[in-house]
């Protein structure tokens, strides 16, 4: 098969403006190129007001935000965490790297997220057996967020911490409040690919001051205050640095237009792609609104006459970025082992599911191109 010659159109790339420059433009005429530094905490008290005032520490990666929220739940060697298994490997790999085993929950219909009635199953069994989890991480997937109200309530009934994992939600609403402020922490992404974009960063957020501060002390080394370089305990080297932070603060401050730009652009898709047989589209849950991250869709191949690879092969063909939708953490190779509760809703949405070129940035034509090659495959 020939690959087109036309430029390529990406899944998510980076949407950078004037304001992003101008941030990064004051680092380096004052100076402040190492970590930390004026953007730093500039970036940190926006953010905070974008999640009602909760406490915010900048780290270098939303890994690292999640790394450190786990380890700040008491998460160690030999504990059990439940984890969305529909998500990205990033949400679970910190909890083995801590020594912990992870549980994997399956998807619920509504959201495509964490299923609250198999969380409770999972926590009432673990409790009976007398050892419960550590935390849960509910993951708020392709910018929706979880059914939060009932996963709080499990978790509190049981004293088990809930860490969310909003990488993908910046900008999503649940019954109207920002993601990331109900449970013990959240944690965001600035990856490349994600709503805003710091080139590379994450965000660990929660309403308790003390283990913000405890975050920013291990993120740095976990240094004791003293003249001299002294350690009690150990910590990483996770925060951002001040150019990086410039960017974010750019960006943050468009985060409503990119949002709508998405929103915009799954709307779009779905209302030129909607009629074909075997289509249905990643729901929006009623208890809030979407970011529309990543716009996601399945394809019934037996309704449809085409599967899901057919589509993504021609796509790539033409130069076109898609994605199947996130491979369960159940099914990867280096979780053979670990323990999995339900699954066949994930596995599903894996097999048929689809994410198209969605980012901030796409123009009218470069999403006609994408159409186009979605309803050729349909029409052969």
């Amino acid at each position: 098969m020939t690959k087109s010659e036309e430029p390529r159109i990406y899944l998510s790339p980076p949407d950078i403006g004037e304001e992003e420059r101008r941030y990064v433009g004051e680092a380096f005429e004052t100076n402040w190129i190492a970590p930390l530094g004026p953007n730093v905490d500039g970036f940190e008290a926006e953010f905070s007001r974008l999640c009602e005032g909760a406490h915010c520490a900048a780290l270098s990666s939303g890994t690292a935000a999640l790394h450190l929220a786990l380890r700040l739940a008491g998460v160690g060697p030999g504990d059990e965490v439940v984890v969305s298994t529909l998500t990205f490997v990033a949400s679970a790999a910190p909890v083995v790297q801590l020594g912990a085993r992870p549980v994997f929950v399956d998807s619920e219909e509504r959201s495509w997220n964490l299923d609250p009635a198999l969380v409770a199953q999972v926590l009432e069994e673990k409790a009976g057996a007398g050892r419960l989890p550590r935390a849960v991480v509910a993951v708020h997937l392709y910018g929706q967020c979880a059914d939060l109200d009932p996963l709080v309530e499990i978790c509190d009934r049981y004293g088990v911490a809930l860490i969310e994992d909003a990488a993908e939600a910046l900008g999503a609403t649940y019954r109207g409040r920002p993601p990331g402020i109900f449970g013990q922490s959240g944690i965001f992404s600035f990856n490349g690919n994600k709503i805003i974009t710091t080139s590379g960063g994450g965000m660990l957020v929660s309403r308790d001051a003390e283990l913000i501060a405890h975050a920013r002390k291990l993120a740095t080394q976990a240094r004791d205050r003293a003249p001299h370089y002294q350690h009690s305990e150990l910590g990483y080297n996770y925060r951002m640095s001040n150019v990086l932070a410039g960017i974010g603060r750019g960006q943050l401050a468009n985060l409503p237009a990119k949002v709508a730009r998405r929103r915009e652009i799954f709307e779009t898709y779905r209302e030129r792609l909607g009629q074909l047989p075997g289509v249905e589209w990643m729901p929006e849950a009623p208890w809030g609104e979407a970011t529309r991250w990543l716009t996601c869709l399945t394809i019934d191949p037996e309704e449809a006459g085409v599967s899901r690879e057919d589509v993504r092969v021609e796509m790539e063909a033409r130069n076109i970025e898609a994605r199947p939708v996130w491979k369960p953490m159940h099914l990867q190779p280096v979780f053979a082992e670990a323990e999995c509760v339900g699954g066949g809703v994930s596995e599903r949405l894996f097999e048929r599911g689809l994410c198209l070129p969605s980012g901030s940035s796409l123009t009218t034509e470069e999403q006609e191109r994408v159409i186009r090659c979605f309803q050729d495959v349909f029409s052969r």
